[in-house]
């Protein structure tokens, strides 16, 4: 066995002297390539992480979703005995109830409550580090509490790119598949129609509808007036008007029993028809009926879009839409303020364990996000710009969480 793997080394002995000899052009291209690219080594982030930061890097995240899990895993089964008789009483399937309904439940109040969990994770860890002493060990190894942040910010930043991809892109698909289960099993209640309704369509073109179904699609009492240098040089009107769903594109509209008049100086010409007639304008059944939570539904990038095009209408019911675009931006950065106040507070040995530095972060915690909701009002019902009302709380907390960190321990 062993004269075996003598000769096996000795036959690739051989072979890699060969290929030395034949392709030694080769070997030196990659000895030169690797000398002048050694300065691309600073830019391998994870030459920076000791052992000590994997070992925060992994409990952080660890605990973070374990207390997602344990948290939804509750709220869960609270849901479930509050809407049982709902969904019997509306005869909901159970694969809707499983793939509609809690798959995209989970994600949304994970995210929606993601700062409540970093807090919870970063006290629950931190505390059980400083009772074991090994907090004390650090400090007393000539670590500094500036380089003990290291992995927490490094942790706080995973969670924030991963709850700004969720809350921007993912979970507003899933929203919409959630609202529309609950408006089929659940509540039975949804805004399907809207009343006079004016908008500007395009530069100087102005849109009126008397009535407007969206379940069918329909409008009616309409009327388009188009103006040139603030003069009105046509005014279409129409007993119907239908979106055509099937269109190869949008904005394509079908107006019944309709009359145009054409206005050019003191001329004036009338044209009418009680047929279909196909028109293009630029609007859409989204564009006329809102309802309620409407622009959770929008990824980041369709909200910019919305909030663009409505302001060029002229439309003053944006004030909600900016403020969930500015929130999801925001509440990124509240992982970093919330790690920060978390160590600072969780970090000392303390008689006791850790149940009233918990107790202090989950009032922290549901104080951030009743901030929220409370700027977010003010800025819908009192004209606060949207953007302090989503950056308010991070504004608040940051202040706290400075103070935290001057009181650390050293």
């Amino acid at each position: 066995m062993k004269r075996s793997k003598i000769r096996k080394y000795r036959k690739l002995l051989k072979l890699s002297r060969w290929l030395r000899a034949r392709f030694n052009w080769l070997f030196v291209s990659f000895a030169w390539l690797k000398r002048k690219l050694s300065w691309l080594k600073i830019l391998n982030p994870f030459r920076y992480l000791k052992i000590l930061d994997w070992y925060i890097i992994r409990k952080f995240i660890g605990t973070y979703f374990y207390s997602i899990i344990l948290i939804i895993s509750i709220s869960i089964v609270f849901d479930v005995n509050e809407n049982l008789a709902k969904f019997a009483q509306y005869h909901a399937p159970l694969k809707a109830i499983v793939f509609d309904y809690y798959l995209n439940f989970i994600p949304y109040f994970a995210n929606l409550f993601s700062p409540l969990f970093v807090f919870i994770a970063v006290i629950f860890f931190t505390s059980k580090l400083a009772g074991n002493s090994e907090i004390i060990c650090m400090l007393a190894a000539g670590i500094s509490f500036k380089r003990l942040m290291r992995p927490y910010m490094i942790s706080a930043a995973i969670i924030s790119i991963l709850t700004f991809c969720l809350g921007a892109y993912v979970i507003p698909k899933g929203t919409i598949i959630r609202q529309n289960f609950e408006t089929m099993y659940k509540n039975k209640k949804t805004n399907t129609s809207a009343e006079n309704v004016q908008l500007q369509v395009g530069q100087g073109v102005i849109a009126y509808m008397q009535l407007y179904d969206d379940n069918l699609k329909k409008g009616y009492g309409f009327c388009l007036d188009k103006f040139e240098n603030k003069k009105l040089v046509s005014h279409l009107t129409a007993a119907e008007v239908q979106y055509d769903t099937i269109a190869d594109s949008k904005y394509h509209w079908k107006v019944r029993n309709w009359r145009i008049r054409e206005l050019k100086g003191l001329r004036e010409t009338i044209t009418s028809g009680m047929s279909s007639r196909d028109t293009l304008i630029m609007m859409e059944p989204t564009d006329l009926v809102f309802s309620k939570g409407q622009q959770e539904t929008f990824t980041s990038p369709q909200l910019r879009e919305y909030i663009s095009k409505q302001i060029d209408r002229g439309s003053g019911n944006v004030v909600q839409y900016k403020v969930e675009f500015h929130k999801r931006i925001a509440m990124s950065f509240a992982s970093f303020i919330l790690t920060t106040i978390g160590l600072a507070l969780s970090s000392r040995k303390r008689k006791g364990g850790m149940g009233l530095y918990l107790g202090i972060g989950l009032a922290l915690s549901f104080a951030y996000i009743m901030l929220q909701t409370v700027s977010a009002t003010f800025a819908i019902n009192a004209n606060m710009p949207p953007i302090l009302a989503a950056w308010i709380p991070n504004i608040i907390f940051s202040v706290v969480a400075y103070f935290c960190y001057r009181k650390a321990p050293n």
